[in-house]
């Protein structure tokens, strides 16, 4: 066998601990976000999600991408891939594929976000709108979240790849302020998702069980990319650390709203043509009730 490169020495005999860990929390990363695909799908609507929650996680994710990518570890890892065998290669990217991951599955969030966003309240014949339901964000704002986190992530290409060409030596910088920006993303990523939720005093389509495996499991990643990165790689491994908090305190509200709450059990509503209607804003949950068609409704009552 050639002698292989100090600096790749470490991709020759992996840590196989690390790697069986790793392994399983790119599987973990990817089931713990089927329960939010599957319940947006099965709800036909993305009614009780932010926009905004949507928007900053999904340019979070990209941004964490850039970051992870253009480490000096990561590159040279990359590089490293000529001198070793497959197997140590794919060992030594397993940090990027977590990342790529991740951020994939939320760009799924974003496409089934907007594909099942609640159009007008007319949409649901069989219910009087609420009010406060014509507050909120539009299909119009839906529409815009999208296409800002595409430009976004396509930016971030750019630049990514730009600099690596153009002046390498300035990708490590590159790397830190993509993984403060991701992390500035990340602790602001859940503000307006626990606002929401705290509007509606429900969950609606946001899935309590993806959050439950993600929160504990941020902290475990941490571990494993701090392992793998060491503390140069702070701002990769520090949004982890920042997400899980976060993320912990909206699914106490989430729990505490499907399971123990006032309107406990009735986090989502959906009428026969797969329209969403969420809980009323009062504090008189049969208030809604009221206003259900019956032999006794005016025909001109719709109109």
């Amino acid at each position: 066998m050639d002698p292989v490169n100090p600096p790749c020495r470490h991709l020759v005999s992996p840590d196989y601990k690390n790697f069986i860990l790793s392994i399983l929390i790119v599987f973990g990363i990817l089931l713990s976000y089927l329960p939010q695909h599957y319940r947006i799908i099965s709800f036909r609507s993305s009614f009780g999600i932010s926009p905004y929650f949507v928007l900053l996680g999904t340019t979070s994710g990209s941004s964490a991408l850039a970051n992870v990518v253009s480490q000096q570890q990561s590159l040279q890892d990359v590089t490293c891939c000529k001198d070793v065998n497959g197997f140590a290669c794919f060992a030594g990217l397993l940090g990027i594929f977590q990342v790529g991951t991740q951020c994939l599955c939320f760009f799924i969030i974003l496409f089934l976000f907007v594909l099942y966003f609640p159009r007008s309240p007319e949409q649901s014949p069989a219910v009087t709108p609420e009010p406060s339901k014509n507050d909120g964000p539009t299909y119009r704002t839906a529409l815009a979240v999208s296409a800002i986190c595409v430009v976004h992530a396509i930016i971030m290409i750019i630049i990514t790849i730009t600099i690596g060409l153009k002046r390498p030596t300035s990708l490590q910088s590159w790397s830190n302020f993509c993984g403060v920006l991701a992390a500035i993303l990340s602790s602001i990523q859940y503000f307006p998702q626990i606002y929401t939720t705290l509007k509606l005093r429900c969950v609606g389509s946001l899935s309590i069980p993806m959050m439950c495996i993600q929160t504990p499991g941020s902290l475990v990643w941490a571990g494993s990319l701090a392992a793998r990165l060491g503390s140069k790689g702070w701002s990769t491994w520090g949004v982890l650390i920042v997400t899980a908090c976060l993320q912990g305190t909206l699914l106490i509200l989430g729990v505490f709203f499907e399971y123990l709450g006032p309107n406990k059990g009735h986090s989502h509503h959906l009428d026969k043509d797969g329209s969403s209607e969420g809980l009323p804003d009062t504090d008189e949950p049969h208030e809604r009730q009221e206003v259900q068609p019956s032999e006794e409704t005016p025909l001109l009552q719709s109109q």
